[in-house]
């Protein structure tokens, strides 16, 4: 299994519009974060977490050939906006896309791209199947996928487990009965967007207490915020095991 970091900033992206703070204003390209993203290739299958408003932009930079399906954590457009191009994939294999999702997000697809469900196409429009999941492990392809429930304030949204590679975002708490499934993991993803506390986003001592809970053999924080600090600065006071994901950091499992 092969994962690619495509995106490790928050909603706002790094740099934000307008900001002139020192991470904004950073030349260190770790410092530049796309909406958070990322790739999974396992065997012959290709799929994404997530196709926010950077998908294009993360598609060519990473320089993607397929995508064989997608994932998606929850609704919110920075996770689900760029799916529209989604369909540069569908001119070039000639196939459907499947989407993973639960009910709720499934729905706010359909809503958000209508023309792409009704009886008369207009021609050119992505070619997607939904797939519901819920909570149960699921099978794509023959891989084994385990979801995670995770709370994004009041906001039910998915984790994935694939294997021995975990990926959380948009987390502010984990039951423990759903901590149990992250167990034993080989390398884990978690949110840890700035110092201070957020109403929806573990802060990263947070994130912290959680890889604590889970001990992973390598833990790597996304979802990360200007206001954590700058990449080669905060990097430096991580516990062993734990480092900041970057875009285009490449994982090999």
């Amino acid at each position: 299994m092969k994962v690619t970091l495509l995106g490790t900033g928050t909603s706002l992206g790094v740099p934000i519009i307008a900001c002139q703070c020192p991470v904004c204003c950073s030349a260190d390209p770790r410092d530049k974060r796309l909406r958070s993203s990322a790739l999974v290739e396992v065997g012959n299958y290709t799929f994404v977490i997530d196709t926010g408003p950077d998908f294009r932009t993360q598609m060519l930079r990473a320089g993607v050939q397929k995508i064989d399906g997608v994932l998606f954590t929850h609704e919110h457009f920075d996770h689900m906006s760029g799916l529209d191009d989604i369909r540069a994939f569908n001119l070039h294999s000639k196939k459907s896309i499947h989407l993973y999702a639960e009910k709720r997000v499934l729905k706010t697809i359909r809503q958000g791209l209508a023309y792409a469900f009704g009886e008369n196409k207009y021609p050119g429009t992505p070619e997607i199947e939904l797939n519901e999941i819920t909570m149960k492990p699921f099978g794509v392809n023959g891989i084994t996928i385990i979801p995670i429930r995770v709370w994004h304030h009041k906001m039910p949204v998915v984790g994935f487990r694939i294997g021995d590679f975990a990926y959380i975002t948009d987390a502010k708490s984990i039951d423990d009965e759903e901590l149990e499934k992250l167990k034993g993991v080989g390398v884990m993803v978690i949110n840890g967007l700035r110092h201070t506390q957020h109403i929806a986003h573990f802060s990263l001592d947070e994130a912290i207490e959680v890889i604590e809970k889970v001990k992973p053999g390598q833990a790597i924080i996304t979802h990360i915020s200007h206001k954590l600090g700058l990449h080669a600065e905060e990097s430096k006071k991580l516990p062993q095991g734990i480092v900041l994901g970057y875009d285009g950091m490449e994982i090999n499992l």
